[in-house]
């Protein structure tokens, strides 16, 4: 499982002109599941995600995480994030099936929201416009 996890001041996701999600201070995330992952993963990235200390503190130090600044996620599925880019024409074999990545997509949510977070979603499989407005700009890139 991988993640892009980006500081945001504000992000939105918009599906046919209608807008999905959209969050003010907090982290887009980008989640792409592979193939191989299972719900094991997906707990070790929501408590990755949960607990990314990614936020400055008064000493302008990165020591804060999502509770302490009470922020926000946009959780939005990617399966290019498995991307295979040997040739010019990327290949995505090694992302998960939907009937895989669904659940587990949801159940990263479900356990972001269950540790009290406030997560808005795209829509798996749909056509989105992704629009955020980058915090430092800070940009983690996370693997389970």
């Amino acid at each position: 499982m991988r993640a892009v996890v980006t500081r945001v001041t504000e992000a939105s996701v918009t599906i046919a002109g209608t807008v999905r999600g959209r969050i003010e201070k907090g982290l887009l995330v980008l989640l792409g599941i592979h193939a191989a992952d299972t719900e094991a993963q997906a707990e070790k990235m929501a408590d990755k995600i949960c607990g990314l200390r990614i936020f400055e503190d008064a000493a302008g130090k990165m020591n804060i995480n999502l509770a302490g600044v009470q922020g926000a996620l946009l959780i939005v599925s990617q399966f290019t994030l498995y991307a295979d880019t040997g040739s010019r024409r990327p290949g995505f074999t090694q992302a998960a099936r939907p009937e895989t990545a669904v659940p587990l997509y949801e159940r990263v949510i479900a356990l972001c929201r269950e540790r009290g977070f406030p997560v808005e979603t795209g829509e798996f499989g749909a056509d989105m416009e992704v629009s955020s407005v980058n915090d430092g700009p800070v940009t983690i890139l996370l693997e389970v």
